[in-house]
């Protein structure tokens, strides 16, 4: 992701799908175009077909002042995606990026991975599931209300 993403990214934020679950367009920018040479959130934009589609970041707990996941295992990665092209919704993209992204992380070695939706948000959640990851926390933080859900990398046969 780069600065010039900005504007398609505020785009996204203002449809009802994704501002239903994100704080207002502005502030969100703003602390994504923060993200962009971050150390601690790795900002990605994912494409279908050569055409930007979602929004996807990464980032550690571990490296943030008081972060609230910071309880999670060390190496955990934490991970946020909203699919910015309401026409795209509810046709099973978000899981399949979710896996897909998750398997690269499993490869690089992070041990677990989690996500944190609303848990009013079914469908996120029902997406989360299949992409493999289980809830197994509630949370309330300066974030909001967090169903927390992991997936861990496969333990290798000894």
């Amino acid at each position: 992701m780069t600065e010039k993403d900005l504007p398609m990214i505020a785009g996204w934020l203002a449809q009802p799908h994704v501002a239903e679950w994100w704080d207002d367009p502005e502030t969100e920018i703003a602390e994504i175009r923060e993200h962009i040479d971050s150390i601690s959130v790795e900002p990605l934009i994912v494409e279908l077909d050569g055409k930007p589609i979602a929004y996807l970041q990464s980032y550690d707990p571990h490296l943030e002042d008081d972060h609230p996941y910071a309880d999670q295992p060390f190496g955990t990665l934490g991970i946020d995606l909203s699919i910015g092209r309401p026409e795209l919704i509810g046709l099973g993209h978000g899981s399949a990026i979710l896996r897909q992204f998750v398997e690269q992380l499993f490869e690089e070695g992070v041990p677990r991975v989690i996500i944190d939706p609303h848990p009013n948000n079914a469908p996120a959640i029902r997406a989360y599931e299949k992409a493999g990851f289980a809830a197994f926390d509630t949370r309330t933080t300066q974030y909001g209300p967090a169903l927390m859900m992991a997936r861990d990398a496969p333990q290798e046969a000894s």
